[in-house]
């Protein structure tokens, strides 16, 4: 065997490794020691070359964007616990309600909110379905329709800034972390104008599948059911502005006033303000917030230091020579490589999670991208709105299992009045997903959709620079050192006479 030959059975041995299903930390851990013990003994590389791992570890340890991590997982694991989520979704749910698909558009319109101030799939699902399942049910809505509007607002979160998926990104991509956000607004609005539209298509079309409340199930009318929903809006508009504008994460703000982390920190007390002002600031939600804050930061750092034992080793059987060979030779240039990858990453997110794929593949695929003239911005956002599938296509969506989880407990509790079968909530999620991937084919081919909302880089034509000489002395310029020569001339001693 040869070196060329190892670095293609290294990355077949990684995706077996990570079917197995055994923890993927330890497991791409123990397969690049044991890689790389056997690449010593075939002298592919010296035995010093491992003695670069721990440098590499505690440099993940030391990078301070990391940090932000925690911050971010800490303002969402809180905010899910306030009762936001009730308190919009039923002012919402009351305002479109009486439109035709009014409660789907009540679901989009909080889940974007939520997502954009949470950042937590899990919680968002089960939060949404707890109150919108029973109420969408009582109301005759399709079975598949409702179970694939909460899923997929959940996911929404993946991609809405801040969105803890776009701060792996950037770190992982070596980009700006606002820059990301700024790019993922585009896409993030288009997928809100996507699900609204098959919401609307469905009311014109089908609309026994979607019908409105009645006036009369309103409970709240005129200027207090106008004053519920300002109450979780405007709250929620002040955190997300001063999280997102203070680091120059929103289009239009070019000067970031603080770094990812200490918006992170902002945020996060924030999310303690809002949980004060719900009055849902109790010891146990706060136990209960940090205590999960700590096990999603810990399997990050675990997944990313067992993802760097694995990559050292492959970069040091040139590994990443080989992916760069096998992708920039596709043909159609950057839009044949981004379908291939795209396609790639879809079907490997039917067994990985995002974090996973973030810290094992987009290590290798970067580098190429780089070296193929695409915006790594671009790219990054591209990857995060492809990652969103993963939560949501079956039979391995986590999405689906948090709302098949929570509507078997509503129905044992007798709040929903019948079982929602596993059949309609796999196949409702097929249109969802679908949209989903349309939005991936609009980002490829117009990549103006992410772009647009960056900063232009000041462009420097070096055909009009001007170069101008000094100019001579002026006569007021020679007067001016005439006269200081008088007097300096004057405050000299007189010499002594002879």
């Amino acid at each position: 065997m040869t070196v060329d030959q190892f670095a293609p059975l290294m990355f077949v041995g990684l995706i077996i490794v990570m079917l197995i299903g055994f923890p993927v930390a330890f497991s791409l851990s123990a397969l690049g020691l044991f890689c790389g013990l056997y690449a010593i003994h075939m002298e592919w590389f010296p035995a010093n070359f491992l003695g670069n791992l721990p440098a590499n570890v505690f440099g993940i340890l030391s990078n301070e964007l990391l940090l932000a991590i925690p911050f971010f997982t800490l303002m969402g694991t809180l905010l899910e616990k306030c009762g936001l989520a009730e308190d919009m979704l039923d002012s919402m749910g009351q305002l479109f309600g009486p439109v035709r698909g009014g409660l789907g558009y009540s679901v989009i319109i909080v889940g974007f909110i939520l997502g954009a101030i949470t950042g937590t799939v899990a919680g968002q699902v089960i939060a949404m379905a707890m109150i919108s399942l029973p109420v969408m049910m009582r109301y005759g809505y399709d079975m598949r329709y409702t179970t694939g509007v909460l899923a997929a607002s959940g996911t929404i979160t993946q991609l809405v800034p801040p969105s803890l998926v776009l701060v792996v990104l950037a770190d992982q991509l070596g980009q700006s972390v606002g820059d990301m956000y700024k790019g993922a607004w585009g896409p993030s609005m288009l997928q809100i104008l996507f699900f609204a539209a098959y919401t609307f298509l469905l009311g014109r079309f089908f609309p026994h599948h979607v019908p409105g409340v009645p006036p009369e199930a309103r409970t709240l009318v005129g200027w207090a059911l106008w004053r519920k929903c300002l109450r979780g809006i405007i709250p929620s508009g002040v955190l997300i502005f001063a999280v997102l504008g203070s680091m120059g994460g929103l289009p239009g703000i070019n000067t970031a006033i603080a770094t990812p982390t200490e918006a992170g920190a902002m945020g996060a007390l924030g999310a303690f303000v809002l949980a004060a002002i719900h009055k849902r600031l109790t010891l146990d939600v706060i136990k209960d917030a940090i205590a999960g804050t700590m096990r999603i930061t810990a399997m990050v750092v675990f997944i990313l230091i067992g993802s760097r034992v694995f990559s050292l080793v492959f970069q040091g059987v040139d590994g990443g020579i080989w992916i760069e060979h096998m992708l920039t030779g596709l043909p159609g240039g950057q839009a044949g490589f981004l379908i291939v990858v795209n396609i790639f990453i879809f079907f490997l997110a039917f067994f990985l999670d995002f974090f996973e794929i973030a810290f094992i593949i987009l290590p290798l695929l970067g580098p190429v991208a780089a070296k193929m003239g695409i915006d790594q911005v671009w790219f990054g956002v591209l990857i995060c709105v492809n990652m969103q599938t993963s939560f949501m296509h079956p039979p391995f969506g986590f999405a689906l299992f948090y709302l098949r989880g929570i509507s078997d407990t509503l129905f044992k509790s007798g709040t929903i009045p019948r079982k929602v079968e596993s059949r309609d909530i796999y196949l409702g999620a097929i249109p969802w997903v679908l949209l989903q991937l349309l939005l991936v084919v609009v980002v490829i081919f117009v990549p103006q959709t992410v772009t647009a909302f960056l900063d232009k880089p000041a462009v420097v034509d070096l055909n009009t620079v001007e170069v101008t000489a000094p100019t001579r002395k002026t006569e007021s310029d020679t007067a001016d050192t005439d006269k200081m020569n008088r007097l300096n001339d004057a405050m000299k001693p007189d010499e002594p006479s002879k």
